[in-house]
């Protein structure tokens, strides 16, 4: 039996040792696989990541900025555009790199301060970084010395560089760009995407000791050039004549902005102070503000218009329709609310020319708080205009369930409302437009890097008025200017239209309206049956003068003088020989007598008792003020509004007019010449609004 049982296992060790086999060979099988899965799964699944971890591990790139696109002006002027300068790289893993001799060499060229830099390039240099920014954007004189120092591991890399060829023209339109080519401010940031391209790099190769051995450049695609609607001439001659009225009310800041009213575009955009975008970063940011868009202000009679113009547009009053003023003030639910001067009974276009507060709040009041807030909207006050440019604000507009029982005293004159600027450039825009409000804008078209237009602007536009009631409150404001409180508004050889402005600010210690802080304004369009322009001229916290009619309304005429015949709009009013000096007296004397109401509301004296006076500094220069090149005669103005009397012996009735008007004085001439005598005398304590005797005389 023992026998056949040994033949048994003999048997069974062939199976077991197959068995055995085809484990092992399963278990290669199954290894295989897996290995094969996971070599499949990094060679497709992970190929991008592994190779991008790759390409890092071997080389190492810097971003190049596009070439910047072109701003131009409507006819093609350059605006803006980039410059390819030098900026330069260290390349601390080059085996002749000496980090002490470069940083020590480079900042002597530039002015930097050695030990910082030093510092910088030895640590890069002990981490094996490829490569390191020394400087850029470096001007040519400088880069031309660190050329011909041919420091080893040191070289230079093109970028562009953005250059403003106008300086401080339209500053505030344009903006500025950061070291990185990034638009900061203005059109540049707004329109960054299709300014800036796209970025190109410089890709260096390195070994596995972190040595370079290779390095290629991938090319940037230029970005598309902006076409706006501003006019570079126009907008010299509106900052001109905003500098001048700088320095004539020594205003704390000022804006003007000229529309063309049936297309919306912007020909000019001014703030003051302004700066040089070429240098902007070294700007506060104060005066980078664009007080255009941003500057919330009460926009005081000018916003009489709305209560005017939706009284006519309702049938609740017409130009000829007599309104009592009350002899000058209003009992609004035991709020005494006063007008400048004693009216009576007015026109509706009298009490229009002459600013009252009576007419407008009664007006106010035929429409009712709803309609009143209803045409306020339609105007576009409490909405952004849709201007290209960030910043811009809403203003303030509060719902009627938020007025108080007497606020219709205070909107119907421009009060407990705040408005931009361009929002009332943009309501008066309206109006001459035949009743049609064009969002306005800046930019025109924008074209491709070839030059070809790829996009043009298309304005929101919707009916305010009707035709009928456009057409209407244009003579009644073309009134203000011929025989209201806009008389130095009046143009040579065209007719315009157009509302004052002055009202109080908000004192921030006292939340009152402070009796010393204004801003005037003047609004208007030229000429009246077939506007070309609407300018809007705002000046903040004016010494001296300060009502709208004096201060505001001649930089309006100013402007319009220059841009009118610029733009071939035809004269259609006679052209005035040089005005003579009776005439002059008589339009400043009278300007500043009518005044605007609305700033009389919360003051009557317009000096506070405490303040100190100095004695006034001329400074005379020429200038061509309208006809005849009238010279400029400048007052460095009284601390707050306390005045003390100049002495005007020796000049003309008109400049004597002008003086006066600067400062807020009436004058009251008596003869022709130069004057001879005065009073009060020179040196008298006076304030704004007195009257002063001056005698003129001829000598033979």
């Amino acid at each position: 039996m023992m026998p056949e049982r040994s033949n048994a296992k003999t048997k069974n060790r062939p199976d077991a040792s197959r068995q055995r086999v085809t484990v092992v060979v399963l278990l290669l099988v199954l290894w295989m696989l897996v290995i094969g899965g996971r070599l499949v799964y990094l060679q497709v699944g992970q190929h991008e990541e592994l190779s991008d971890r790759a390409r890092r591990q071997q080389q190492q790139s810097a971003k190049t900025n596009a070439l910047r696109g072109l701003i131009l002006d409507r006819n093609g002027h350059e605006l803006a555009r980039s410059l390819d300068v030098d900026s330069f790289v260290a390349e601390p893993t080059d085996e002749k790199f000496d980090a002490r001799a470069t940083a020590q060499k480079f900042a002597a060229v530039l002015g930097l301060d050695e030990s910082p830099l030093r510092a910088r390039l030895e640590e890069a240099h002990k981490s094996k970084r490829q490569f390191v920014w020394l400087a850029r954007q470096v001007d040519a004189a400088q880069a031309k010395q660190i050329h011909e120092l041919k420091l080893a591991g040191v070289r230079a890399v093109k970028e562009p560089k953005r250059y403003y060829p106008n300086g401080a023209l339209a500053a505030h339109v344009l903006g500025y760009v950061g070291t990185d080519d990034e638009g900061l401010a203005g059109v540049e940031l707004y329109q960054n995407a299709a300014l800036g391209g796209e970025a190109g790099k410089t890709v260096f190769d390195r070994d596995a000791r972190h040595h370079a051995f290779n390095s290629f450049e991938v090319e940037a695609a230029p970005g598309q050039s902006i076409v706006l609607t501003i006019d570079q001439n126009i907008q010299f001659q509106a900052e001109r004549a905003v500098a001048e009225a700088m320095q004539l009310t020594r205003a704390k800041s000022a804006t003007a902005l000229v529309l063309e009213p049936r297309t919306g575009e912007i020909l000019a955009l001014v703030n003051a102070p302004t700066f040089d975008p070429n240098g902007a970063r070294k700007i506060s940011d104060d005066v980078r503000k664009n007080q255009a868009l941003q500057n919330i202000y009460e926009p005081g009679s000018t916003f009489k218009v709305v209560a005017y113009s939706a009284a006519i547009e309702e049938k609740l009053a017409r130009p000829t329709d007599t309104i009592d003023c009350q002899m000058g003030s209003i009992n609004l639910l035991g709020r005494i609310i006063h007008d400048t001067h004693a009216y009576g009974t007015l026109t509706v276009t009298e009490a229009l020319a002459k600013s009252s507060n009576v007419a407008a709040i009664k007006l106010g009041l035929r429409l009712g708080k709803e309609r009143m807030y209803d045409y306020m909207r339609r105007f576009g006050f409490g909405e952004r205009t849709g201007i290209e440019l960030k910043g811009e604000t809403r203003g303030i507009l509060r719902k009627p369930e938020q007025w108080h029982p007497s606020s219709m005293g205070s909107v119907a004159i421009g009060q407990e409302v705040g408005v931009t600027p361009i929002q009332m450039a943009a309501a008066f825009a309206t109006i001459a437009n035949d009743g049609v409000r064009v969002a306005p804008h800046l930019v025109r078209e924008v074209r491709d890097a070839n030059g070809q237009a790829i996009q043009r602007a298309t304005p929101e536009s919707r009916r305010v008025l009707s035709t009928e009631t456009a057409r209407t409150m244009r003579p009644m404001l073309e009134s203000v200017t011929v025989g209201g409180t806009a008389k130095l508004a009046q143009l040579d050889g065209y007719s315009a239209a157009g509302k004052t402005g002055t009202a109080q600010k908000i004192d921030p210690a006292t939340r009152a309206y402070s009796k010393t802080k204004y801003v005037a304004s003047f609004v208007g369009f030229a000429p009246i049956e077939n506007p070309a322009v609407v300018i809007i001229v705002v000046l903040d916290e004016p010494a001296g003068s300060y009502y709208g009619g004096t201060v505001a309304a001649p930089v309006f005429r100013a402007i319009a003088e220059s841009v009118l015949p610029y733009l071939d709009v035809a004269p259609d009013t006679e052209f005035k020989t040089p005005a003579s000096g009776d005439d002059y007296d008589e339009l400043a004397r009278e300007s500043n007598a009518s005044g605007d109401a609305s700033a009389t509301h919360h003051a009557q004296s317009s000096a506070p008792e405490s303040a100190q006076a100095m004695l006034p500094q001329v400074v005379e220069q020429q200038g061509a003020r309208g006809a005849g090149g009238v010279r400029e005669v400048v007052y460095a103005a009284a601390s707050e509004r306390a005045l003390l009397m100049p002495d005007v012996r020796g000049r003309s009735v008109r400049e004597a007019a002008r003086v006066c008007a600067q400062l807020g004085l009436e004058l009251e001439a008596h003869g022709e010449g130069r004057a001879v005598g005065q009073s009060p005398a020179a040196g008298a304590r006076v304030e704004a609004g007195q009257i002063v005797r001056v005698e003129f005389g001829r000598s033979d």
